[in-house]
């Protein structure tokens, strides 16, 4: 199999790579995530089609770029988009407003095959609900620091999961990298999985 470039550091995007068997490297995009006039759910593919942009423009000063993969998650609440939160203090509020209710998980992902020259873009949407949660099971939850660097303030492969009622989706769309629709581009785009 030919290597994919992920421009992403993601230790999730990568372990669902790692559980595919498709070979990768690590180069991350480092591209500006400021986003003006548009619906939150365009946000994602479009972030992950500006990170691939930037790092196809990085290495095809170097070398031709083979296969690059880029993705973006983002937490909708609301029509608010919850990040990554910058402390415990605003982490503890996204887990109080999140539990005891649902919201959208958006992945967007864009896939650059360098042999055509092409670029294709897709979005997964899901939906997650929290069951409703005590104060003490937040701080149980905040106390486990898994918060830290994640959309939202939860991890669905960790300690969250406790606290997830429902998921409407996929676990490895809302983990950041969504399967199917990651095959799906692959496929359509002849990538060969045999080895």
């Amino acid at each position: 199999m030919e290597p994919i470039i992920l421009a992403s550091s993601s230790p999730r995007r990568q372990e669902i790579l790692h559980t595919l068997n498709i070979p990768f490297v690590v180069n991350p995009a480092d591209i500006d995530e400021t986003v003006h006039d548009m619906k939150p759910e365009e946000i994602p593919e479009f972030l992950a089609a500006k990170k691939v942009e930037a790092v196809v423009k990085r290495i095809s000063q170097t070398t031709e770029p083979g296969w690059v993969l880029a993705a973006d998650t983002v937490i909708l609440f609301k029509n608010k988009i919850f990040g990554k939160p910058k402390d415990i203090d605003e982490a503890r509020n996204f887990i109080k407003k999140l539990q005891g209710t649902s919201h959208k998980v958006i992945t967007g992902l864009a896939l650059y095959n360098g042999k055509i020259h092409y670029m294709s873009t897709r979005t997964s949407i899901n939906k997650v609900t929290f069951k409703e949660m005590t104060d003490k099971e937040i701080d149980f939850y905040l106390n486990t620091s898994e918060w830290h660097g994640v959309a939202g303030a939860y991890r669905i492969q960790g300690m969250g999961s406790c606290f997830i009622k429902k998921i409407e989706g996929t676990e490895s769309s809302i983990m950041g990298l969504p399967i199917f629709e990651l095959y799906d581009m692959l496929s359509e785009q002849n990538y060969s999985f045999e080895d």
